[in-house]
């Protein structure tokens, strides 16, 4: 009896060595808490900082597409008839008469005979394509299993 008491004192943990055990377990739990925290906290502000540039492009893309609407307007505007009249009139331009107005024949000249917006008959394309990739997985495993009968027979195994 003497020998167990002492078995047991000797492994028996002294109290301060069960505070640092509890201590160096809580001290890793929050350890790993803060790890994942940090995670965590990285991961939101990469997003954050992406969604961020993503809303500086999308603005970019809405001034560039002002800009480009502004420049339509401005085109159009300078290509308007009553400008371009004045400008042609501005560089001594004229509109021309019935008399003055010469037409040119040449030989051999074929003019266009317009454009055919009607719908032609696409190309038939003789696609063929192999038996492997149209067969479904049952009907090969009906050929194999019939297959190896047949093989069998003509002392042939495929």
């Amino acid at each position: 009896m003497i020998n167990v008491l002492h078995l047991t004192h000797a492994y028996r943990q002294a109290p301060w060595r069960i505070q640092r055990q509890w201590t160096g377990a809580f001290l890793v739990g929050a350890l790993i808490l803060a790890m994942i925290s940090a995670l965590y906290l990285d991961v939101t502000a990469q997003a954050a900082i992406l969604g961020r540039e993503i809303q500086y492009l999308q603005a970019d893309t809405i001034e560039v597409q002002h800009a480009n609407a502004d420049l339509q307007t401005r085109l159009a505007t300078l290509l308007s008839k009553s400008n371009m009249d004045a400008r042609a009139r501005a560089l001594g331009y004229r509109p021309s008469e019935q008399g003055e107005i010469h037409y040119v024949i040449v030989r051999g000249y074929s003019h266009a005979s317009g454009v055919n917006l009607a719908a032609v008959n696409p190309p038939v394309s003789v696609t063929v394509t192999p038996p492997e990739y149209t067969q479904s997985l049952l009907d090969w495993i009906a050929d194999y299993l019939s297959t190896p009968a047949a093989g069998l027979a003509a002392n042939t195994v495929p």
